[in-house]
Protein backbone atom coordinates (compact mmCIF):
# COMPACT_ATOMS: atom_id res chain seq x y z
CA UNK A 1 0.00 0.00 0.00
CA UNK A 2 0.95 3.48 -0.63
CA UNK A 3 -0.60 6.62 0.03
CA UNK A 4 0.10 9.86 -2.66
CA UNK A 5 -1.57 13.33 -2.35
CA UNK A 6 -3.61 14.67 -4.93
CA UNK A 7 -0.94 16.62 -6.62
CA UNK A 8 1.27 13.79 -7.07
CA UNK A 9 -0.85 12.13 -8.85
CA UNK A 10 -1.45 14.90 -11.15
CA UNK A 11 2.15 15.21 -11.53
CA UNK A 12 2.39 11.31 -12.36
CA UNK A 13 -0.28 10.00 -13.47
CA UNK A 14 1.10 6.96 -15.34
CA UNK A 15 3.68 6.06 -12.98
CA UNK A 16 0.97 5.59 -10.39
CA UNK A 17 -1.27 3.83 -12.49
CA UNK A 18 1.39 1.77 -13.87
CA UNK A 19 2.20 1.01 -10.12
CA UNK A 20 -1.41 0.41 -9.37
CA UNK A 21 -0.90 -2.98 -10.94
CA UNK A 22 1.25 -3.97 -8.03
CA UNK A 23 -0.18 -2.69 -5.10
CA UNK A 24 -2.88 -0.18 -4.09
CA UNK A 25 -2.12 3.41 -4.18
CA UNK A 26 -4.25 5.81 -1.70
CA UNK A 27 -4.98 9.14 -2.71
CA UNK A 28 -4.92 11.98 -0.05
CA UNK A 29 -6.42 15.33 0.07
CA UNK A 30 -6.09 17.80 3.05
CA UNK A 31 -4.49 14.39 5.05
CA UNK A 32 -7.52 12.20 4.66
CA UNK A 33 -7.69 9.32 2.00
CA UNK A 34 -10.62 10.27 -0.67
CA UNK A 35 -9.74 7.53 -3.24
CA UNK A 36 -8.26 4.35 -4.05
CA UNK A 37 -6.58 3.35 -7.20
CA UNK A 38 -6.11 -0.50 -7.91
CA UNK A 39 -5.45 -3.63 -10.37
CA UNK A 40 -8.56 -4.63 -12.69
CA UNK A 41 -6.77 -7.99 -12.46
CA UNK A 42 -9.11 -9.58 -9.75
CA UNK A 43 -6.52 -11.71 -6.96
CA UNK A 44 -8.21 -14.73 -6.81
CA UNK A 45 -6.65 -16.39 -3.88
CA UNK A 46 -6.93 -13.37 -1.67
CA UNK A 47 -10.47 -13.31 -2.79
CA UNK A 48 -10.99 -16.93 -1.49
CA UNK A 49 -9.51 -16.74 1.19
CA UNK A 50 -11.71 -13.33 2.43
CA UNK A 51 -14.39 -15.73 2.38
CA UNK A 52 -12.68 -18.11 4.83
CA UNK A 53 -15.03 -17.90 8.06
CA UNK A 54 -17.65 -16.45 6.34
CA UNK A 55 -19.41 -19.71 4.37
CA UNK A 56 -20.57 -22.25 6.74
CA UNK A 57 -18.61 -25.47 7.00
CA UNK A 58 -21.45 -27.86 5.80
CA UNK A 59 -21.90 -25.95 2.45
CA UNK A 60 -22.01 -27.52 -0.24
CA UNK A 61 -20.81 -25.95 -3.21
CA UNK A 62 -22.41 -28.17 -6.35
CA UNK A 63 -25.61 -28.40 -4.49
CA UNK A 64 -25.60 -24.30 -4.60
CA UNK A 65 -24.91 -24.07 -8.40
CA UNK A 66 -27.60 -26.11 -9.33
CA UNK A 67 -30.08 -24.82 -7.04
CA UNK A 68 -28.62 -21.32 -8.64
CA UNK A 69 -28.77 -22.30 -12.26
CA UNK A 70 -32.28 -24.22 -12.21
CA UNK A 71 -33.96 -20.60 -11.12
Amino acid sequence: MQSITLSQLKTNTGKYISLASEEDIYVTRNGKQVARITSAKINKVAAAKALFGILPSDVDLNKSRTERLSK
